[in-house]
């Protein structure tokens, strides 16, 4: 919560109506004043804050004003006593909201996970849906640092899931031919068992990703050849047709990071579904394209990509 309020703001969210009295009528001191707080930042906010730094000191005082208690005794609210969970099953009552569960949580990051992961990629606005949908439902929503794992958990889940797909759609032969791509052996073979092309100690994936160089015979002849290889791979060309392009270019930039320095993480957590996935197969300049000089994109989920 904002911690600037100008004095109409104030009056605006923070004024105890009739019915807000009300509640806290059978209440004193900083138990009143703490209930009084709680009630009106949930009003706000459909969530409670997460210490009492959250509340904003301008509202403290213009609330302790209202039920004649002094601003000081808001820092003796004790936030661990049973007291305030029973302020906060009435507040969740009095708005008709519940205490989020672990099922709700469970169902929320399935939701993740399936609806929005393929098609959003800012883990910002996976966050804010979260929240959205909780106040939604009526459910008191997760405190932000709970959001972000869930969100980080619906990404995984995601991922394994697209990465087995991917794979999924993929021949034996093309698999192996992805894995041999990426091994870093020092040969690569043609379905005819010949084509040998020297690896000098590095992955064929990362010879790929390499820049062209100077323009002349023998860099067009050497991005001919890694055109050869994509082609060798025989993806198959409606691979990606029902995903989000977005999300290609995500996996694309993810890819383009593995084995630079420091970017280890990027390099474990893509497999050989990874590598297939910065191949969007609609055509060979594209499959060039993709291989040869790989899209970066930022605000992007998959971490590899992500700044």
């Amino acid at each position: 919560m904002r911690q600037d309020w100008e004095p109409e703001d104030l009056i605006e969210v923070w004024t105890l109506l009739e019915d807000d009295m009300k509640r806290v009528r059978n209440k004193s001191g900083a138990t009143r004043l703490g209930f009084a707080l709680l009630l009106k930042f949930f009003e706000a906010e459909a969530r409670f804050p997460e210490s009492a730094q959250e509340v904003p000191t301008a509202a403290v005082e213009y609330v302790a004003q209202q039920v004649k208690v002094p601003a000081e005794a808001w820092a003796d609210y004790d936030w661990q006593s049973k007291a305030i969970q029973r302020h906060r099953g009435e507040i969740r009552a009095a708005y008709g909201f519940r205490a989020n569960t672990e099922e709700d949580q469970d169902r929320l990051a399935a939701w993740l996970a399936t609806e929005l992961c393929p098609v959003e990629l800012s883990r910002d606005r996976l966050a804010a849906a979260v929240v959205a949908r909780c106040r939604n439902d009526h459910i008191e929503p997760l405190a932000p640092g709970q959001v972000r794992r869930l969100v980080g958990k619906a990404i995984k889940d995601f991922e394994k899931r697209f990465s087995r797909s991917t794979l999924d759609r993929l021949s034996h032969t093309t698999r192996s031919r992805l894995e041999d791509l990426i091994a870093g052996d020092g040969t690569e073979h043609g379905a005819d068992g010949e084509g040998a092309v020297a690896g000098g100690g590095r992955s064929h994936f990362t010879e790929l990703k390499t820049d062209p160089g100077a323009p002349g015979l023998e860099s067009l002849l050497a991005e001919v050849n890694k055109l050869e290889r994509v082609r060798r791979l025989d993806l198959p060309a409606d691979l990606f047709a029902d995903v989000s392009e977005k999300l290609v270019d995500a996996w694309r930039a993810r890819a383009s990071k593995a084995g630079e320095p420091g970017a280890d993480e990027a390099a474990a957590a893509a497999d050989a579904a990874g590598h297939a996935v910065p191949c969007p197969a609609d055509g060979d300049h594209r499959l060039a394209g993709g291989f040869v000089h790989p899209a970066r994109t930022e605000d992007q989920h998959p971490r590899g990509a992500e700044g």
